[in-house]
């Protein structure tokens, strides 16, 4: 069966709703912050805890992606959620540490090198983050269930459900409770999350009786934890690697020109950039759940990706390039006109990213069902690493302000990533599909 461009659309759309209204909580939040007092401090200090609060999250935020392409019957389903349990209980342990005030003042203090307000208000908004983690986990392995049963529509529900209770969390604090603004954003985002994941349980119920009913293929490969260990390892060590790079460039920031307003106008330009990045990032598990048997269907895919990669990129550069930008960092952000020009100069820097996304997506999705898993790691040990050594050249040996040097260098890291996944990609699909070249004219 040929899979049309439209079948594609109306499978990725519920998802790409499902990031967009995830990538809508970031600039939300910093308007709310904004409108707080000592702004500028709140600001940073959300920015800096929500990126330790994403990389305690690393272990779990591949189990959307593994549930997608393994839970297959009762087994697989059984064993893929007892050992995401785990996951989830020992991210939620690892925050726990970090709370500990010697282990957070070595982090915070000595190796980021805040400063002292913004060092208080972090910690804070860290308490309120304690039951992130579990929460994401549990919710995406429940996620990526309905997304191979096809049921995409019932996930962008969860996400509407998460950001109307996160809205309110965020509102009600705003103009009931006296809580700092970095305070009021773990607030609303962990209230969020643990909504969500309530609402999936209650949606994936009738798929979740489907699968339990469903015996294993007697063919197929028995499922067993050290499976489940060798697929998914490299994929959790793919994101610890990547989702380093916010609390990394947070470390680099507090120590360039300008730290306070680079760090300040991270957090909303990051939004900004994750705004037109989700739609990229959507299209993963759409690839996984479509590919298909020896991957007959990556010729659709690829016109498809190519399409979203020209539309995601152009609708930043519109943003980035024209008034728009005021618009958006002025009037919707709250930012003053100081910080405008330190987050448009760092704008303009990622217009290419949306793009680049897309493309790792559909490289990602290929080595996911290939079981190539282990490429996808390198890849992102590269992209950080690039990373790290490109901001060293432009913030400390070439004094470029903070903010500037680290959005120029995420980039220069996603594009070291997918030269190096070009290779094993096109490896893994000339070998799959002999007749992907003639099915592609």
């Amino acid at each position: 069966m040929r899979l049309s461009q439209r079948d594609i659309a109306r499978f990725w759309a519920p998802l790409a709703a499902t990031w967009l209204m995830m990538a809508v909580e970031g600039p939300f939040l910093a308007a709310v912050i904004a409108r707080l007092p000592d702004p500028k401090f709140n600001l940073a200090a959300h920015g800096v805890a929500f990126a330790l609060a994403i990389v305690i999250e690393a272990p779990v935020i591949m189990l959307m992606s593994a549930a997608t392409s393994l839970v297959r019957d009762r087994v697989s389903f059984r064993k893929l959620r007892t050992f995401s349990h785990a996951l989830n209980g020992g991210a939620t342990l690892l925050l726990m540490a970090l709370l500990v005030p010697g282990v957070y003042d070595t982090v915070a203090r000595t190796l980021i090198g805040l400063p002292d307000e913004v060092a208080r208000l972090t910690y804070g908004a860290l308490w309120f983050f304690l039951p992130w983690p579990a929460a994401i986990g549990y919710r995406r392995f429940l996620q990526g269930v309905l997304i191979r049963s096809g049921r995409t529509r019932l996930v962008a529900w969860g996400t509407v459900i998460r950001l109307a209770a996160m809205s309110a969390a965020a509102l009600g604090a705003f103009f009931l409770l006296a809580l700092p603004g970095a305070w009021v954003g773990a607030l609303a985002l962990s209230v969020g999350v643990i909504t969500e994941a309530v609402a999936a349980r209650v949606m994936v119920g009738p798929t979740m009786r489907e699968v339990l009913r469903t015996d294993p293929d007697p063919d197929a490969e028995a499922m067993s934890y050290r499976r489940i260990a060798a697929f998914y390892v490299p994929l959790a060590l793919t994101s610890l690697i990547g989702l380093t790079v916010q609390p990394l460039l947070t470390f680099f920031m507090g120590r360039s020109v300008y730290p306070v307003e680079s760090l300040a106008v991270f957090p909303v330009v990051h939004a900004l950039s994750f705004f037109f990045r989700s739609m990229g990032l959507a299209f993963q598990d759409t690839a996984i759940a479509l590919m298909g048997e020896r991957f007959q269907h990556v010729p659709q895919l690829r016109t498809f990706a190519v399409t979203l990669a020209a539309a995601t990129t152009g609708a930043l550069a519109l943003v980035a390039l024209t008034p728009l930008s005021h618009v958006w960092f002025v009037t919707i952000s709250g930012l003053t006109p100081e910080l405008t020009r330190f987050a448009l100069v760092a704008t303009r820097a990622v217009v290419p990213l949306p793009a680049l996304s897309v493309a790792l997506s559909f490289q990602r999705a290929v080595l996911v069902e290939a079981r190539r898993t282990r490429f996808i790691t390198v890849a992102s040990a590269i992209e950080v690493g690039t990373i790290a050594v490109l901001f060293m050249v432009l913030a400390w040996g070439l004094d470029w302000v903070g903010a500037t040097a680290a959005f120029t260098a995420f980039l220069g890291g996603r594009v070291a990533s997918n030269l190096y996944l070009f290779a094993p990609v096109s490896r893994t699909l000339h070998a799959a599909t002999p007749r992907l070249q003639r099915q592609s004219r």
